[in-house]
């Protein structure tokens, strides 16, 4: 198993249980450069992507939030 396979899943798992509040499921190194994930067969590089997208989705979903609670203790002040 390479190092840098097992480090990006470990990066999907973190990302994908911070965006979705649950585990991800189906997680496999199948060698230096190719892992499966819910069983689609995907480079790590690939993966790696899709991690920068995770996060990226993520700092979204919080700023949104963030700006429904600035909004909301504005309208409670007034």
């Amino acid at each position: 198993m390479s190092s840098s396979a097992e480090q990006v899943i470990l990066q999907y798992k973190k990302a994908y249980q911070r965006l979705y509040d649950r585990t991800p499921q189906y997680l496999f190194v199948l060698d230096t450069e190719w892992v499966i994930v819910n069983g689609a067969r995907m480079r790590a590089t690939e993966l790696q992507y899709v991690v920068q997208r995770l996060n990226d989705e993520y700092k979204q979903q919080q700023a949104k939030s963030q700006s429904v609670v600035h909004r909301l203790i504005a309208w409670l002040k007034n």
